[in-house]
């Protein structure tokens, strides 16, 4: 009997390790943005890198974790993004981690 209840427990034991070991499809290492103003390709890679490897920094809170996800940017999306420190605008504003919006639309935004 007790036999028998160490294979249960090595079985349901050994799947839940396997439920929790599941690999994750890999994040993208660059996504691409379509904008009036020029494309901006946004370095998965490196903001990965930024940020520890802690994905929970930017997601769910900032972006969901969906490359499919639309970003839902509006009208007056950096200063109202900079402001409420929201998506793209939590770090990249005045005295945010990363480098401010203003005056630096070619480091983002590429034409052609």
């Amino acid at each position: 009997m007790r036999t028998l209840i160490a294979c249960f427990l090595a079985v349901g034991l050994g799947g839940a390790l396997g439920v929790f070991a599941q690999d994750k499809k890999a994040p993208p290492a660059k996504l691409t943005f379509v904008t009036k103003n020029g494309n901006v390709t946004f370095d998965h890679a490196a903001h990965l890198k930024r940020a520890n490897g802690d994905c929970a920094a930017c997601h769910e809170k900032l972006f969901k974790q969906d490359s499919k996800a639309p970003l839902n940017f509006k009208a007056n999306l950096h200063k109202t993004a900079e402001a409420d420190m929201t998506s793209c605008g939590s770090c990249h504003r005045a005295g945010g981690a990363a480098f401010e919006t203003k005056a630096n639309c070619a480091k983002c935004h590429v034409k052609g």
